[in-house]
């Protein structure tokens, strides 16, 4: 589908599972571990979209890309700048849109608050979803506290957010 300078691509959900599934419980050697610097979390979120969508946005400041530690921006590793990142979007790479539980699929991300909105403090892929999608049924991955096949009711939370991944765009 074309769409102003961009083809859309489908975000391939399983290769993200795949991905969350295999780097659950260890971490990619390509990645530096923020896990000391404040949590892993959306570091590992970040990994797992690109794994199902393989695009960048190299916009400064503004966009969502990882080349090392020092040169990656904010969306790529914090929970707040992912959201906005991945909700407004409108140029290359993932974009996505803020759903109900019921509309969460597995490689979708959930954002949960610990203290109350607006600010979010963790991101969790989702891995699997029951027939009919609710936060009963909803098993997740993550890092800092390392899970996969993880629960979602096994948190506490003040708020939480579902954000179901639309597609990736790519230039033409």
């Amino acid at each position: 589908m074309k769409n102003s300078g961009f083809y859309i691509m489908e975000y391939n959900r399983e290769k993200a599972v795949e991905y969350a599934a295999k780097w659950a419980f260890s971490r990619n050697p390509q990645y530096y571990n923020f896990d000391k610097l404040g949590g892993d979390c959306t570091n590992f979120v970040s990994q797992v979209i690109f794994a199902g969508g393989g695009v960048m946005n190299y916009t400064p400041v503004y966009g969502w890309y990882y080349l090392s530690a020092q040169k990656r921006t904010a969306s790529w590793t914090g929970v707040n700048y992912l959201y906005n990142f991945l909700t407004s979007n409108k140029g290359s790479g993932p974009f996505a849109e803020q759903v109900d539980a019921k509309d969460i699929k597995p490689g979708d991300i959930i954002q949960l608050s610990f203290g109350g909105a607006p600010n979010y403090n963790h991101s969790l892929v989702v891995v699997k979803v029951g027939l009919k999608s609710s936060a009963e049924n909803i098993y997740i991955a993550a890092h800092t506290e390392d899970r996969f096949d993880y629960p979602l009711t096994n948190y506490s939370w003040s708020d939480i957010r579902y954000l179901h991944i639309c597609g990736i765009r790519k230039n033409l």
